[in-house]
């Protein structure tokens, strides 16, 4: 058995290799011979054609493969290491075919049989191993390398020669060090020089705020001053009045008036009685009188105490406030001071009326200031349920006032519109009002928008993707528009045009509708569901879309192909946008942020960040100073627009539950609503409670 698959293998792989080898030499020599006998042709001008080089360069790189394959395991199919033959002509790594010998016994390569006693070492494959190593090494290593390994291999070198070399590499070293250094030095320098730059552009900037700071504590404190005398030229003359004898004559004869029926009216009750008794009676009155000659006095000392306590009692509040938020604050007034500076010059017919010596940055610095720190807290001044109160659906998905504040509309998902009085609401204590108008509707309602100019004429939107126009007087509707073909989230009025609205929906369309037409007169395709649309207050072209995408698409309604701008900024979707002036633009998104852009620019102003709003609708609402929204912590938060932080927040609490089991945190607030632009504000919640709200010290 050995001698038969020792003699019918191994041969004739050993001839093939041979023949293989063979052919190898006897091509470099066809090759050379031909190269040499084309030498004279080249010479002469012939050139070689480029397959045929091309042929002769791949030719040794195949051969170089073919024997690189012959140098793999047949098993780990990795270069063998510690080679061992079997008898039947195969060379594995010696671990790997004691490995599978273990298991069975056979030949990998030809399945023969095979067992550890027909293994022998391959000092051949080994050496030409080792070699393959060193090629490969010396082909891939450095100088340093090639030097190292030479000494290792015991190169012979005498004493002069390798001072010379260490001398040489003694010289290099330190030429390397010291070009290392310079390096370091100069990168050193460079980042020194930035960090000088930069200082100094800070110091600059520093030496400029402290310049503005300083120039602007004197304005204020020759202000301060002008009122401090003020304030005391009216209490001058309002004690020079007091201490007036014509005064005094007035307020003595007053008195004397008083003392005189006072003593009469003792003497009359004392008839009958003893003389001791009358003369201690006529000394209490006297008494009386003395007192009220006096009061005027105490009673102007008095009142200016009480006011200067209640007056130093706010001014603590109101720096607390301050302290509180002094670094937004800081921000604020350096920003509008450097922009002032800059526009100053622009703006002088504009800032005509700024008092004397104040900066225009100032003056708007006060601004905020005066507006932030005046509140800062939200009191409840009515309170009423929406809908029944055994009724699930009282979600209150929209509330807007009427154009004269004087009546609040409410829709949600009940189905119905209800209209109430706000006086009403407020001056009564019940917490449920009737409304004064209930319109029913055919789906539950997403939005509402009040016609601007038609007191009676209110719009909404409803889950069905119908726009409907209604008649609050008459209790009709008007107009209803069905072309949506999804959920419209959104409709709004015109400002400047009050026949014209527009509307969004999630079929991915904006539709812009007028009330003297059926059809829509405007429609914009977009990419993503539209989440809210609004009407520029100063224009009855530009709409603001609110989408799906995270943006906020701004558009000219008389070019619609494209967007006049986009506002990126939010990183999930945009559910609100609403219009603090006709360059000011509020959007609220789910990424629990709300942000104040400049209409005229994409950058946001500003970023506001305190409510948590992942999923719902939980409303927006602004005026010109304040932005409102929801959170889906059943909270209400107030943001100044100038300070990035909550002014005020308000909590819906467990007394606004029609279970005192139920979990308040599952509710949200679903709407809100300012009064113009007063303190005052209107809040609904998913459970179905709206508050009436008002912004107190």
């Amino acid at each position: 058995m050995g001698g038969s698959s020792a003699g019918a293998l191994v041969p004739s792989v050993s001839k093939a290799d041979e023949v293989g080898a063979s052919m190898a030499p006897l091509a470099v020599s066809s090759s050379e011979t031909t190269e040499v006998a084309g030498a004279p042709a080249a010479a002469e001008g012939a050139t070689v054609p480029d397959g045929t080089r091309e042929l002769a360069l791949a030719a040794p790189a195949e051969g170089e493969a073919e024997r690189d394959k012959d140098l793999l395991c047949p098993i780990c199919m990795g270069v063998i290491k510690d080679a061992f033959l079997t008898a039947c002509g195969h060379s594995f790594c010696y671990m790997c075919i004691v490995t599978h010998l273990n298991n069975k016994s056979d030949c990998p390569c030809c399945g023969n049989y095979l067992t550890k006693n027909h293994l022998y070492p391959n000092f051949l494959l080994n050496k030409l191993l080792k070699k393959q190593c060193a090629r490969q090494i010396a082909k891939t290593a450095s100088p340093v390398d090639h030097l190292r390994l030479a000494l290792q291999q015991g190169c012979e070198m005498s004493v002069k020669e390798l001072d010379g070399l260490l001398s040489l590499l003694s010289e290099k070293k330190r030429k390397m060090e010291q070009q290392e250094a310079e390096m370091n030095m100069q990168i050193l320098l460079d980042f020194l020089h930035c960090l000088r730059k930069k200082k100094l552009e800070e110091l600059n900037e520093v030496q400029t705020d402290l310049q503005y700071i300083k120039e602007d504590i004197n304005s204020v404190e020759k202000h301060r001053a002008e009122l401090y005398r003020a304030r005391e030229r009216y209490s001058v003359k309002l004690r020079k009045l007091l201490d007036d004898p014509i005064a005094t004559k007035l307020w003595s004869s007053t008195a004397d008036q008083h003392n005189s029926i006072l003593v009469s009216n003792a003497r009359s009750s004392l008839v009958g009685t003893c003389s001791g008794n009358l003369q201690a009676k006529s000394n209490d009155v006297k008494a009386q009188v003395s007192h009220q000659e006096y009061q005027k006095k105490d009673a102007f000392s008095g009142s200016e105490t009480t006011s200067s306590l209640i007056h130093s009692g706010r001014i603590i509040a109101r720096k607390r406030r301050i302290q509180a938020q002094f670094n937004e604050l800081q921000e604020c007034y350096l920003q509008k001071r450097r922009l002032g500076t800059s526009h100053h010059q622009e703006d002088k017919d504009v800032n005509a009326k700024v008092r004397e010596g104040y900066h225009a940055g100032l003056e708007d610095f006060q601004s905020v200031l005066t507006t932030f720190t005046r509140y800062s807290r939200l009191r409840v001044l009515a309170e009423l349920r929406h809908g029944d109160l055994f009724h699930s659906a009282n979600i209150v998905s929209s509330i807007e006032f009427d154009r004269d504040d004087e009546f609040f509309a409410t829709a949600g998902v009940s189905k119905r519109i209800k209209v109430f009085e706000f006086s009403t609401v407020v001056n009564e204590s019940s917490d449920v009002n009737c409304p004064v108008v209930e319109l029913a509707t055919r789906s539950k309602l997403s939005c509402l928008s009040w016609n601007k100019y038609s007191k009676n004429i209110i719009a909404s939107s409803d889950y069905e993707g119908i726009v409907t126009v209604w008649d609050v007087n008459t209790r009709q509707s008007l107009m209803e528009y069905e072309e949506h073909e999804k959920r419209a989230w959104s409709v709004d009025f015109s400002r400047m045009e009050p026949t014209m609205l527009v509307s969004g929906s999630d079929d991915c369309k904006v539709k812009v509708w007028c009330t003297k037409q059926e059809a829509s007169v405007i429609n914009i395709d977009m990419k993503a569901n539209i989440c809210c649309v609004k009407y520029n207050p100063g224009s009855s072209v530009h709409v603001a879309v609110g989408s799906a995408d995270h943006h906020i698409h701004y558009f000219d309604l008389r070019n619609t192909s494209s967007p006049l701008r986009i506002f990126k900024g939010h990183w999930k979707a945009v559910s609100y946008v609403k219009f603090l002036s006709t360059n000011e633009l509020a959007s609220a998104s789910t990424d629990s942020t709300l942000r104040l852009w400049d209409v005229k620019d994409t950058c946001p102003v500003r970023t506001f960040r305190g409510h948590t709003n992942e999923k719902n609708f939980v409303g927006l609402t602004v005026n010109s100073e304040y932005i409102a929204c929801g959170s889906e912590t059943n909270e209400v938060f107030v943001y100044h627009k100038a300070i990035s932080k909550p002014a005020a927040w308000h909590k819906f609490g467990s007394s606004d539950l029609d279970d005192a089991e139920d979990d308040g945190g599952s509710y949200f607030i679903s709407a809100v609503c300012w009064k113009s632009d007063s303190p005052t504000m209107l809040t609904a919640n998913s459970q179905g409670t709206i508050k009436v709200l008002v912004l107190a010290a």
